[in-house]
């Protein structure tokens, strides 16, 4: 028995005419979702990043040779407005994680390209992150892991539609 249990053992005798069910799901995934939060930020700090340099950098990391990407391609990849993404980009650029180079296709148009160093340090946050995310899960069987994540990808569905 947990804390969630104990919430929801209470509501079910305060509020035997409502369904509380959700409650068992729901606070343990908000639980979890705070835990996570030290845990990566604590990861991004021991590479001197803040989270939104992660979501930056990570992105353009994934997107493979030259990792690089448009603002736009940013923007709709961290789900941030184009004048905040103006605002990081220009404040990794002075930390020398990113740069901003010319579209070749466009003469207006800019692209954003991983450095070396930024390149190292999100693939450092990256190592250090999956470390801790991996001990979280020890405790848990890989086919329960993966049972986890088809529920999990099921309920993040209905946000995606």
């Amino acid at each position: 028995m947990d804390e969630v249990d104990e919430i929801v053992a209470a509501w079910r005798r305060e509020r035997p005419d409502v369904e509380v069910s959700p409650l068992e799901v729901f606070s343990r995934l908000m639980r979890l979702a705070k835990h996570l939060e030290r845990l990566r930020k604590q990861a991004f700090t021991t590479h001197e990043l803040e989270v939104w340099e992660w979501d930056v950098l990570s992105a353009l990391r994934r997107s493979g040779e030259p990792y690089e990407l448009s603002p736009g391609q940013l923007v709709a990849a961290t789900m941030v407005t184009s004048g905040t993404m103006t605002n990081r980009v220009d404040r990794l650029v002075q930390r020398g994680l990113v740069q901003r180079r010319p579209a070749p296709s466009d003469r207006r148009g800019v692209l954003v390209r991983l450095t070396p160093e930024g390149r190292r340090r999100v693939d450092g946050a990256l190592d250090t992150l999956l470390a801790l995310e991996t001990t979280i899960l020890e405790n848990l069987p890989e086919s329960e892991r993966d049972h986890v994540a088809d529920a999990l990808r099921t309920l993040t569905a209905h946000f995606s539609a």
